[in-house]
């Protein structure tokens, strides 16, 4: 996989965090640059980790696929970006949480479950996964830093619609993957 597929496939999955450090940013009274790296850290080293998860479980029963190992990474990766495409359309409550370490940690998670899958993409197209977690991690990183930032100054505005965005992404990298296989 080249790097630009990769840079992609980053930016894809950064969008759920970047949306969720717009909605930590808008819900701040005082912005401070240590919420905000603390924010960017978290969700970039969800997004870094599971990645090598996915890509352990992949490589567990890669070869028993290995003959429609393209199929399962476009199926996948279209589910994900299927989803965020729905998730951006569907109304959003604008209630502002507490943001505490542990809540931090639960949004990291819950951000970060499709770049497992990503992973198990990964493993089954025999990518070594070095490179490409460096690559989200630093990108997830710099997405929420500048979500946090982007929520505290201009969060009212409702219009952007970055799941939508990170949807059609990971849909586009699914298809390039199916093709490439199949030439």
């Amino acid at each position: 996989m080249d790097i630009i597929s990769i840079l992609f496939i980053a930016i894809g999955l950064a969008m759920d965090s970047f949306a969720v450090s717009i909605s930590t940013g808008t819900c701040s009274t005082v912005f401070r640059y240590k919420q905000a790296l603390l924010t960017a850290f978290i969700m970039g080293l969800f997004q870094a980790m599971m990645p090598v998860l996915g890509w352990i479980l992949g490589y567990s029963f890669a070869d028993y696929i290995a003959d429609f190992d393209h199929w399962v990474a476009f199926l996948l990766l279209s589910y994900l970006g299927g989803k965020m495409i729905y998730e951006s359309f569907r109304k959003k409550e604008n209630n502002c949480i507490v943001i505490s370490l542990k809540t931090l940690i639960i949004l990291g998670i819950a951000t970060s479950i499709d770049a497992l899958a990503v992973g198990i993409s990964f493993a089954f197209l025999k990518i070594n996964i070095l490179l490409p977690v460096v690559i989200i991690g630093l990108i997830a990183f710099i997405f929420s830093f500048t979500g946090v930032v982007i929520g505290y100054r201009f969060g009212k505005l409702k219009f952007i619609k970055v799941e939508l965005i990170g949807g059609f992404i990971l849909i586009g990298i699914g298809i390039k993957i199916l093709i490439e296989h199949m030439l």
